[in-house]
């Protein structure tokens, strides 16, 4: 009688037979992406080959004399276990804890963390778009939390908690979300409490073609904002239950906050200092562009 594998052990196979043959496929998939990057010390577009060392093309800079190579200067640099990153990479498209993903690529708990953040933080080099047509704006709210951290400015809170004022408030920080008609998205984590017309001049408007129209909610921010930026704005009164006029609406912006909260609850509350990376990460999962691990990979290290 044959008997069947449990889920881990699946996952574990899985792990262990990936890990066969994906060394050669990551190292190469690293200098096809990278190709011959310019020197990360001068910017230097014409580096000189220097042999290899780790598996990965070393480079000398003409100009400078210093080494490098694909990964300097990136988020990746320094990595140990490049075996295992495409394996790992899998975890991060399928949202898994860090715990979950320790467990299927048998590394430890630190480990899992620290590249979850490195990934992350590497895709998210690459520019971001800029939004054309109509483009909807609006701003969520996230208790602002310490998770992690050995010294608290407050008292802790039991599992989380709940804010101590009502309302909008400096305990909330604040994820400004532009999106256009082409699901072209932009996501900010802008800091504590109300966004400013100063806070959209600083993160909303570098990202906003000069012909948009933008369409948000009635808070007098984005009507200071459009005033001073010189934007065509339409407000929608969402507080007196108008949800739309015709093509004017906030619902596609409001729909991206929704699918957020809801893959956020996953991961039991995330500290607020790397709220931008979650933020990034729901973003490039929503947008459905990379799918696969060599995908994020090559992305990662990308000249960016």
């Amino acid at each position: 009688m044959q008997e069947q594998l449990s889920e881990d052990q699946v996952a574990l196979l899985q792990g262990f037979l990936a890990n066969l043959e994906q060394p050669g496929q990551c190292l190469r998939q690293i200098g096809e992406a990278a190709g011959r990057p310019p020197c990360p010390h001068c910017g230097c577009p014409r580096p000189h080959r220097c042999g290899q060392a780790s598996g990965l093309q070393r480079y000398r800079c003409v100009i400078c004399r210093r080494s490098f190579n694909a990964l300097t200067g990136t988020p990746l640099a320094r990595l140990r276990l490049r075996d295992k990153w495409l394996h790992y990479l899998q975890c991060v498209i399928e949202s898994l804890s860090v715990r979950s993903a320790a467990k299927r690529v048998a590394v430890a708990k630190s480990t899992s963390f620290r590249w979850r953040h490195r990934f992350i933080a590497a895709i998210l080099r690459t520019p971001r778009p800029q939004l054309s047509g109509i483009v909807e704006a609006d701003e969520t709210y996230h208790l602002e939390s310490q998770k992690g951290s050995r010294q608290l400015n407050r008292p802790p809170r039991k599992r989380g908690g709940k804010a101590t004022r009502h309302g909008i408030s400096s305990e909330l920080d604040c994820i400004l979300v532009a999106r256009d008609r082409n699901r072209q998205t932009c996501d900010f984590v802008t800091g504590r409490g109300p966004v400013s017309a100063g806070q959209l001049m600083k993160h909303l408007k570098p990202v906003l073609a000069p012909d948009v129209l933008l369409v948000t909610d009635a808070a007098k921010a984005y009507q200071a904002f459009a005033k001073q930026a010189g934007i065509t704005h339409e407000a929608i009164n969402v507080r007196a239950g108008i949800r739309a006029r015709g093509a004017l609406h906030i619902q596609g912006v409001n729909g991206w906050h929704s699918r957020f909260k809801t893959w956020l609850r996953r991961f039991n509350g995330v500290a607020s200092r790397y709220l931008a990376n979650y933020t990034g990460w729901q973003r490039v999962l929503d947008a459905a562009e990379l799918t696969a691990p060599r995908q994020w990979l090559r992305n990662a290290v990308a000249p960016a």
